[in-house]
């Protein structure tokens, strides 16, 4: 009798494996996560996480974790089914493969909404993760580490509760570790942490993160590299102080070198960081140009595409801002002319206004900056962007205010008189106010005016009597002798022809 009992229970534990294997198995596979949801698989699965036997219950919490994984509905699921506090028990009482499991479970649900999120905090699953984070094994901190990051990313409350629960300078010590996948997993959650507010990203600061995430700066490794940089990226954008922090790590010139990296991640994170820093004052943007920083950021424009070449183009505008000598050395490096193949080559509106800002705050420090720009073709592309039907509003907008920009500083003409035949009236004024102010003082100017068609263009303006426009086209044609400017001015020669026929010769 009691060999049929052992055998009875053996059948049934080998049932429950075997179902458990099974159910994890297919829900690896997206296509059958609708047919196992309309099972009632959760509820089947519920029970199993308190199976006595261990594999079962790892096992069964690998499949909650895919499902849940899989999107918000069944995530909602799991936290309805009242599941959650299970997991934060267990992972207490349990050993280091349910820990995995059970922090995976709570990553996966965590991961697709704030609320969700807040679920996960509410059950207490914060204490029992940071605990996870001081286990001996690698592996539960690992996935401890990854839950945190997918909760904190969220908002700065839900980051604010992780910080409470004392998880950073466990998750700074976890990035001294040596393994690989430890490393990148704390350091992408202290980028999650600090992202939010310059707070959040003091208190990763104040654990000595910096000089840790520095050290890692020329690690071999790609992924670690990738979550380094986004990392201090997050800690510098945040302000001046949190920047210079961050600077005085000696990243400089050594992260320049990483702008050539194989991994294009790992580019766009560091260029990103750099645009991050040059942003805040000029002695931080002085900084990077002394360092060799923007001609290497101008040679990473010119040798990537669409989105990775962004921080880039950003970064060159920061730069150029700030002062006219600044603008300069963006100008000395080729800056403008990457910056104008950005603007025609790149098929995304927010690239190319990122493109058209940065050319504007190039142009507008002085004459000697809008014709660097100008002679780069850049102006009938502005205007192009800002003509499109199709274009973005940021786009038109960001073009237009380049082209003011520009213009208001331009006395290069020749590269002025093709928006004469092109500008609306909103551009057209910036463009003759600037003819305006140059024909007066330059003889040359005013004979090439004539001779290239610009004068009389400019008498076919139909300008407002009294208009800002009016009185430029008025200044271009005291500039001229009176029957010059008759002789170019529509209908002139219709008059001449009537006067022919009212002419009597003398005979």
């Amino acid at each position: 009798m009691s060999r049929q009992v052992l055998q009875v229970f053996e059948q049934y534990q080998k049932s429950r494996t075997q179902f458990v294997q099974t159910v994890a198995e297919l829900a690896s596979r997206p296509q059958n996560i609708e047919t196992l949801q309309n099972a009632g698989v959760m509820s089947l699965l519920r029970p199993l996480l308190l199976d006595i036997v261990p594999t079962i219950q790892q096992t069964a919490a690998l499949a909650l974790g895919r499902l849940a994984n899989y999107n918000d509905d069944l995530a909602e699921a799991v936290v309805r089914g009242d599941i959650l506090p299970q997991l934060v028990y267990s992972l207490a009482e349990q050993n280091r493969f349910y820990k995995k499991a059970a922090a995976f479970v709570l990553r996966a649900v965590a991961k697709h909404s704030p609320g969700l999120a807040q679920s996960v905090v509410d059950c207490g699953a914060l204490d029992a993760l940071v605990i996870c984070l001081e286990e001996f094994d690698p592996g539960v901190k690992e996935s401890a580490a990854w839950a945190l990051g997918y909760i904190a990313r969220h908002n700065a409350e839900l980051a604010q509760a992780v910080v409470d629960a004392g998880a950073v300078p466990l998750l700074v010590l976890c990035i001294q570790e040596p393994e690989m996948a430890l490393k990148q997993i704390a350091a992408s959650a202290l980028s999650d942490i600090c992202k939010h507010s310059p707070e959040l990203a003091q208190t990763v600061v104040d654990a000595g993160a910096i000089a840790h995430l520095a050290q890692m700066i020329l690690n071999p490794d790609a992924k670690l590299k990738r979550q380094v940089f986004s990392a201090l990226s997050q800690i510098a954008k945040h302000s001046v102080d949190l920047a210079e922090m961050v600077v005085e790590a000696e990243i400089f010139p050594a992260i320049l070198t990483c702008l050539k990296d194989k991994d294009e991640y790992v580019k766009k994170n560091v260029a990103t960081l750099i645009r991050e820093i040059a942003k805040h004052t000029p002695e931080l943007s002085q900084l990077i140009v002394n360092a060799g920083g923007v001609a290497t950021v101008v040679d990473y424009i010119g040798e990537s595409k669409s989105n990775v070449r962004l921080p880039g183009i950003m970064m060159l505008g920061y730069v150029a801002a700030h002062s006219e000598n600044l603008a300069m050395a963006v100008i000395v490096s080729k800056g403008v002319v990457q910056l104008a193949i950005a603007l025609s080559e790149e098929q995304e509106d927010h690239i190319q206004a990122a493109a058209a800002w940065a050319l504007g705050q190039i142009g507008r420090h002085s004459p000697e900056h809008a014709k660097a720009v100008a002679v780069a073709n850049v102006l009938p592309k502005l205007l192009q962007c800002y003509l499109r039907a199709d274009a973005s509003e940021d786009l038109q907008i960001k073009s237009k205010k380049a082209l003011k920009n520009i213009l208001q500083k331009c006395v290069h003409l020749p590269a002025l008189e093709p928006l004469l035949h092109d500008a609306p009236p909103n551009i057209l004024k910036h463009v003759v106010g600037q003819f305006s102010k140059v024909l007066p003082h330059d003889s040359k100017a005013r004979r090439l005016f004539v001779t290239s068609g610009g004068l009389k263009k400019v008498q076919e303006i139909k300008a407002e009597p009294g208009s800002a426009l009016s009185e430029y086209i008025n200044a271009i044609n005291n500039c001229y002798p009176e029957e010059i400017v008759k002789y170019y001015s529509p209908g002139y020669s219709d008059a001449l022809l009537e006067r022919v026929e009212q002419y009597a010769p003398k005979v």
